[in-house]
Parts: C-alpha cells; sequence; structure tokens
C-alpha cells in the first residue's frame, strides 16, 4: 500500500507541476521553472519529427545532431519511429535520463551538449514556443507511448 501510495503521489506530482493542476499537453503557456512538457516525436522521410498543433508545430524536424541523440534514447523503445512520448524541462525530475546543457546560439537557434552520449545538437528557434530564452540547462526522458 506504501508503494502504491508513493508511486500516485509521484505521478500526480508529475502531472501538475507548475500548471496549477493543468494538463500539461493543453497549457498555453510557456514554463514556469517547473513546468514538464511532453511530445510525441516519430520518424517522417527517415528524420525524427514531432506535432504540436497548440503552439503551431506540424512535422518539425529534429537535425544536426538531435536525431543521432533521439536514437539513442530511444534505443530500447520497441516502434518508437512510430511515436513515443518525449518529457523535458528545464528543472530535473524524477526519472530524466539525460541533460543537455547550452553551448551557444547559432543562426537563430542553439547547440546543446549531451553528456551521457557525449554529442552536440542544434536545436532550432521552434524551442522558443516553449521558453522565453533558450534554457541553460534541459532535462529529458523517453516513454512508450
Amino acid at each position: 500500500m506504501k508503494k502504491y501510495f508513493c508511486l500516485m503521489f509521484l505521478v500526480s506530482l508529475l502531472c501538475s507541476c507548475g500548471t496549477n493542476g493543468q494538463d500539461i499537453s493543453t497549457s498555453n503557456t510557456k514554463a514556469s521553472a517547473n513546468s514538464i512538457f511532453v511530445i510525441s516525436p516519430y520518424k517522417y522521410q527517415g528524420t525524427w519529427v514531432f506535432d504540436d498543433p497548440r503552439v503551431g508545430l506540424v512535422q518539425e524536424p529534429f537535425v544536426a545532431g538531435i536525431p543521432e541523440m533521439m536514437d539513442r534514447l530511444v534505443k530500447d523503445i520497441p516502434n518508437a519511429d512510430k511515436g513515443f512520448r518525449l518529457l523535458f524541462s528545464v528543472s530535473p525530475f524524477p526519472g530524466y535520463t539525460i541533460e543537455l546543457v547550452w553551448k551557444r546560439e547559432e543562426r537563430g537557434g542553439n547547440w546543446y551538449f549531451c553528456k551521457e552520449y557525449d554529442s552536440e545538437g542544434w536545436l532550432c528557434p521552434a524551442l522558443f514556443k516553449y521558453f522565453d530564452k533558450a534554457p541553460k540547462k534541459m532535462y529529458a526522458k523517453a516513454e512508450k507511448k
């Protein structure tokens, strides 16, 4: 019973972090310090893309090092190319598996370093649909849908 209560507490905490109880997938505000965002990337024409109609993005591609990170992130998720849940936040959260550290701005986007994969990747200006400025750090986790 105690384990079940702890699990339910964590789930409710994750689902309401920084959102005043709103469903994080439908909130129209940019990130607060405790927000956890969820998107569902999938493969389209050989690269990872995602849709987020809430912020006006359709088949938004990941490029320049990020697809290779995604391949490694989802290596243990069956059929991830058909879609998976990607949780991300500027604050560490229970179960995050990678940390991205800001390195530099380039051409309106931003380069991040992932120490877990010893690699860099570029996040395009779509990042600003979620954050007012490029975060110094981001944390992420991939899950089966």
